[in-house]
């Protein structure tokens, strides 16, 4: 549950996708679900001579699972907030 909060705050916010088959798109993170799935809007393929037939892409959901990295807009990522919230969600599991 950490992440998806994490993400829920980044609604509205530009930010690039890679997917595992390479494919790299950038675009305005519209909604984040539990299963991390993003729908993306002002969609632009960053490779666009590798990829032609997405030119004209405008929006797209991408599946939780075929996602590799999101890169996050520097400015908007609390490292500090994220690790406090990542050890305190460790320290929970054990307890359990």
């Amino acid at each position: 549950m950490l992440f998806y909060s994490f993400f829920k705050s980044l609604v509205g916010k530009d930010v690039v996708a890679e997917l595992k088959n390479d494919l790299s798109l950038h675009g305005t993170l519209v909604s984040v679900d539990q299963f991390l799935n993003i729908k993306l809007s002002d969609i632009s393929v960053t490779d666009p001579e590798r990829y032609p037939h997405l030119l004209s892409l405008r929006n797209c959901f991408l599946r939780g699972s075929v996602v590799r990295y999101v890169q996050l807009p520097a400015d908007e990522c609390d490292t500090q907030l994220l690790q406090d919230a990542a050890r305190k969600e460790a320290s929970q599991n054990r307890k359990r």
